[in-house]
């Protein structure tokens, strides 16, 4: 934590009127401008966003962009005058500016360099991913079109065998296999919302719907 300080200190020294113009050294320049290209994640605190400005200087207008919003350091404009910002661009579209010292006062407070959201994101594209892999598989099967539009919508219909079922629905949260007095093998697929799947020999027979009381 103590050299982290120590670097941010580095980076960034302090405003002071009237030596705008030496206040950076060219190494301290290059060290803020190999954040260009980078991208950056917002994470709201208190329910606000760090403030951004609408041009690199301390006079313009503000705005705090959305809390689900990202941008990329596009720019350290202002580097020739040695009065930088960086110029960022956020996924919306909109262009803002940002001093130094206000990017590194929110940096792991309200600026996030690992997307808050990564791990959500790739669950999602996951199930996206498997629900493309089982639209497609079922739309390759020799069944009737009113079977696959069906087995699309998650209503396997009656003779479908286990595996083609557990390919329209996945797999069941539990199972229970039992035979009847006729010898006939019979198992109970339970799935999430009370539905049960009841097979005979492999096939599926009927689908009860169990009401939690």
């Amino acid at each position: 934590m103590i050299w982290m300080l120590l670097a941010a200190a580095f980076l960034v020294p302090v405003r002071t009127m009237g030596l705008a113009a030496n206040r950076y050294t060219q190494k301290q320049l290059d060290a803020l401008a190999d954040r260009v290209g980078k991208t950056f994640w917002l994470a709201p605190a208190e329910g606000q966003t760090p403030v951004f400005l609408d041009a690199p200087a301390a006079t313009a207008s503000s705005f705090r962009p959305a809390a689900d919003d990202s941008f990329v350091i596009t720019d350290l404009a202002g580097r020739s005058s040695n009065d930088p910002y960086y110029a960022v661009t956020f996924q919306s579209g909109k262009v803002g500016y940002i001093s130094p010292e206000a990017f590194h006062e929110a940096l792991n407070l309200t600026i996030l360099s690992i997307d808050p959201r990564a791990d959500e994101k790739e669950e999602e594209e996951k199930r996206e991913s498997e629900e493309k892999d089982r639209v497609e598989w079922i739309k390759s099967q020799p069944w009737s079109a009113a079977v696959k539009e069906a087995a699309i919508k998650r209503q396997p219909l009656p003779g479908l065998k286990t595996t083609e079922v557990k390919k329209v629905m996945g797999p069941p949260l539990r199972m229970t296999k039992l035979r009847g007095p006729s010898k006939v093998a019979e198992e109970h697929w339970f799935y999430r919302g009370g539905s049960v799947l009841i097979f005979h020999n492999g096939l599926l027979s009927r689908i009860e719907n169990v009401q939690k009381k």
